[in-house]
């Protein structure tokens, strides 16, 4: 909605600014509702008292396809959208692009979580206009041009009025760009997409943060990656929560599980039993953030699924899928983890201590783990070691799943094997060359692999007593944090760099590692 029509100046950072004039408080009031609400809509359809930081509504509102169903609409969060940026209480330049001999700028009024956008050396008839997307920067729609002004005659700077970066209301995660056109050009430039350190205020919430503008409102689960990834992106979002105290997501928690329980076979199960075992594993992360016993009940539904495919082929061991044509180390060691972790939850069980033991008993028979000490890919058809690819998520699960053990029989044999386990990988030139995490594959299951490795390591670190791989873990963290970052927050697969792309997979493996760290 375009503001008008009379020119003020005011400082802005030491740069006079020529604006449209300081607008009262109530230019756009809002109550339950905003001004220029269309009077169709339903009076259900009101504000909602969430604020990021609190816990929000328990039933969230609907979605068209993971973008808030009025983004189109003014968006009202403390204040409303159009803002008068004469009013931030604080002004901070997120970049500065050139066109044209004019200058483009985004900044940020990080106390109320907005943006606006500046063209220096203007001149009459330059356009001005910010973008704002809910899902990571792929599309903008419902968020173009807002604030679309033009210079007028006489001004060597012109502005926007200020937008909210997110959608309160909505759940919206959002970015703003700044975006700058000249009088009588077609060229046009735009800063890159950034937000507000609302929500992203150090590296742990900020990555968390970027993780759920991927995430799919309409669905439950995230955009841009699978099923088992999905399912270790809500296990990264549920550790933030724990140890940041940022509640602003935890609405997706009982969203996710609504939304998907009744999917492929019911309760998160289909035909991988490692995808079925990383269900299970992320409910009990919910029931131990929640006490919801209806996540306890859902991960022991499928751990008792899972035990169905423990047989005597090569000695036993469970397949990992119901093909059963292959019996691999994921599978295997997710079995034993998720049977420690449900024991270690359910009062008087012996059942799943029984599996859990057995299976690793197993496990450590199996001759997966070579004489390295590094874990790999499975048995062939001879019931050997088939010597494929040691991936890190093979090295990470069996460090949790001793753990888990540990905890469960007090057996501490299990943490000096696990250490030999941790030593071997973390020392690896094969899994760390130049000393820094890497799996060598693309597709859509390597970018969460290294994700799964540091959750497992962290667990295995904050186990002992001397917290051996703190260093190895913080040199990850740092080099992923100044090397692999995009504007946005977002990561790429090679924490070494250059930042590339992202997608939810690659984004849940920086939150994991953030999260082992701090």
């Amino acid at each position: 909605m375009l503001r008008a029509a009379f020119l003020a100046s005011l400082m802005v950072s030491g740069v006079l600014v020529a604006v449209p004039p300081a607008v009262a408080e109530s230019v756009v009031d809002c109550g339950y509702y905003c001004d220029d609400r269309d009077p169709s809509l339903p009076l259900e359809a009101r504000r909602s008292a969430y604020r990021p930081g609190t816990t929000p509504p328990p039933t969230a509102p609907p979605s068209t396809g993971g973008v808030p169903p009025a983004a189109s609409a003014v968006v009202c969060n403390r204040y409303c959208d159009a803002r008068d940026p004469a009013l931030a209480p604080a002004d901070r330049l997120a970049q500065t692009v050139s066109v044209g001999g004019r200058q483009i700028s985004l900044r940020f009024n990080d106390t109320d979580a907005m943006g606006w956008a500046v063209v220096s050396s203007a001149q009459q008839g330059d356009e001005v206009w910010l973008d704002r997307s809910f899902d990571a920067g792929v599309s903008w729609g419902s968020g173009s041009r807002l604030g679309n002004t033009a210079a007028p005659a006489g001004f060597g700077t012109w502005r926007t009025m200020m937008f909210n970066v997110d959608d309160w209301t909505g759940l919206g995660v959002g970015l703003l760009r700044a975006c700058g056109r000249p009088a009588g050009s077609s060229a046009i430039a735009c800063t890159s997409w950034y937000r507000t350190t609302w929500n992203a205020g150090e590296r742990r919430t900020a990555a968390a943060t970027a993780l759920m503008q991927r995430y799919n409102l309409g669905t439950g689960l995230f955009d841009t990656t699978g099923w088992w990834n999905s399912a270790n992106a809500l296990t990264a979002v549920i550790d933030n929560i724990r140890v940041t105290g940022m509640n602003s997501y935890r609405y997706a928690i009982a969203r996710t599980y609504d939304l998907n329980r009744a999917a492929w076979q019911g309760d998160f199960i289909n035909d991988y039993n490692d995808d079925v075992a990383w269900w299970g594993l992320a409910w009990l992360a919910a029931y131990d953030l929640t006490g919801d016993s209806r996540y306890l009940t859902t991960a022991r539904a499928g751990a008792n699924h899972i035990h169905r495919f423990w047989d005597s082929v090569c000695g036993g061991g469970i397949w990992w899928s119901s093909s059963k044509n292959y019996k691999n180390a994921i599978a295997n060691s997710l079995y034993v983890q998720l049977n420690a972790a449900l024991h270690n939850r359910i009062p008087g069980d012996t059942t799943f201590l029984q599996r859990a033991r057995a299976g690793w008993t197993w496990f450590l028979g199996s001759k997966m783990i070579n004489s390295a000490n590094l874990v790999n890919d499975g048995l062939n058809s001879s019931c050997a070691n088939n010597n494929l690819t040691p991936w890190s998520y093979n090295q990470g699960v069996p460090l949790a799943a001793l753990v888990e053990l540990h905890r469960a029989t007090g057996d501490a044999s299990l943490l000096t094997r696990a250490r030999a386990l941790a030593d071997a990988s973390t020392t690896s030139t094969f899994l760390n060359p130049g000393g820094i995490l890497f799996d060598d594959g693309g597709g859509g299951d390597v970018p969460s692999f290294k994700g799964v490795y540091v959750r497992g390591l962290a667990a295995l670190n904050r186990a002992l007593a001397d917290r051996p791989y703190t260093s190895y873990l913080r040199r990850q963290a740092d080099t992923a944090h100044a090397r692999d970052r995009s504007s946005a927050d977002s990561y790429d697969q090679p924490w070494a760099g250059p930042f590339q792309r992202s997608d939810a997979a690659r984004q849940h493996s920086a939150v994991d590692l953030m999260n082992a760290v701090g």
